[in-house]
């Protein structure tokens, strides 16, 4: 066996367990089925511009220690995630805050927001909802959830409001002040040289082999390894014998815009359902870019199917107990981590996926 660990996959989980056990003097190989490594956060330099290949990536953390890991890979910026969101000839304010109310209102004071709200959710009286419809009416009430969450939300799952379930919308970030900041984490930013620049780092001292199929490799090289990290889809691994796990995918459209600003934000959601696309990205403002070129990205939620990118599992009671049978078989197997968010079948967001790692590193390294 020429290698401790046969690393699956080269993004965040995947890199950083490979620098992580490299660092022990242990010796890594990472296979990448894509044609660049970075997984979904890779970036690529575009006329000067980091572009987000896989849809916005805003670094965000309350943790001391994953914000100075992160930070010793390469300097970040002070980027603030601030979207705002377009309804029909409207634009609101995003998180839910005093500056969406008084869009909304016309009104002034976090009195009259409690107010209003508190009218608007007693008029539907839902005391035990059934569904996120219903959950976000008992929340916020209809202005807010028929301007703001119904048409975003629908495009997102693909499915109507009322036939999805009411846990996925359990709690809406309302804030009675002036904040545009979509997260409360003490730490935010964006990489100055783009993600990619990170897990270039983080895979410096590692064999990296791209455009490779795990099942091919292993099949030509069935010794190559005493460990396998898999940071694939846990159902993939074992040939989806139980079934298949579901999840959400994105289709982009991207354009190349011979104009210096196009929507003067780097995230501008829309939330009518007649606009065909979820949200537009604008990756210069990422990094406060003056480039005279722009470039902009649609997204396009979908329904995932094998040719396409897993995004968002559908944690569903259904998946949920699909993943428990999975996770028993990968318990069974002694020689192989299950790790990020396919591997999981979990959404992380990417300081979560460090702390999980971190954790990983801990149970295989006992320090």
């Amino acid at each position: 066996m020429e290698y401790d660990y046969l690393i699956v996959g080269s993004g965040l989980f995947g890199s950083m367990f490979a620098y992580e056990a490299n660092k022990r003097g242990k010796k890594c190989i990472v296979i990448e089925r894509r044609n660049h490594i970075g997984g979904n956060i890779y970036t690529e330099n575009i006329e000067g511009i980091d572009v987000h290949k896989y849809g916005a990536h805003i670094f965000h953390t309350s943790n001391k220690k994953v914000w100075d890991y992160v930070n010793s890979f390469c300097e970040f910026n002070n980027f603030v995630n601030s979207p705002v969101a377009i309804y029909k000839d409207e634009l609101y304010n995003l998180p839910f805050n005093m500056n969406t109310f008084s869009k909304l209102w016309n009104i002034k004071t976090p009195k009259e927001a409690q107010e209003k709200i508190a009218e608007q959710v007693g008029e539907v009286s839902i005391d035990n909802p059934q569904n996120l419809e219903e959950q976000a009416l008992k929340l916020v009430g209809k202005d807010i959830y028929e301007k703001l969450i119904k048409g975003y939300t629908e495009k997102q799952w693909g499915r109507k409001c009322k036939d999805l379930p009411a846990f996925i919308i359990k709690r809406l970030p309302v804030r009675y002040t002036y904040d545009n900041n979509y997260f409360n984490d003490r730490y935010q930013g964006i990489p100055v040289e783009g993600y990619t620049k990170i897990i270039e780092t983080m895979l410096k001292d590692c064999k990296v082999l791209l455009n490779t199929d795990y099942f091919e490799f292993i099949k030509n090289n069935p010794k190559v390894a005493k460990k396998v990290v898999w940071t694939g889809m846990i159902d993939e691994y074992f040939k989806f014998k139980l079934g298949h796990l579901e999840y959400r995918s994105i289709r982009f459209e991207n354009k190349l815009l011979d104009e210096e600003n196009f929507q003067g934000n780097a995230v501008v959601n829309y939330t009518d359902a007649d606009v065909p696309y979820t949200r537009v990205i604008e990756h210069k403002h990422f990094n406060f870019g003056k480039q005279p070129k722009t470039y902009i990205s649609y997204e396009f939620s979908q329904e995932w199917s094998q040719d396409k990118e897993p995004y968002y599992p559908i944690n569903n009671d259904r998946n949920n107990d699909l993943y428990q049978r999975y996770k028993k078989l990968a318990e069974e197997e002694n020689d192989v981590i299950f790790g990020g968010r396919l591997g999981n079948y979990k959404y992380y967001d990417m300081d979560k996926t460090i702390e999980a790692c971190f954790e990983c590193v801990k149970n295989e390294f006992g320090e």
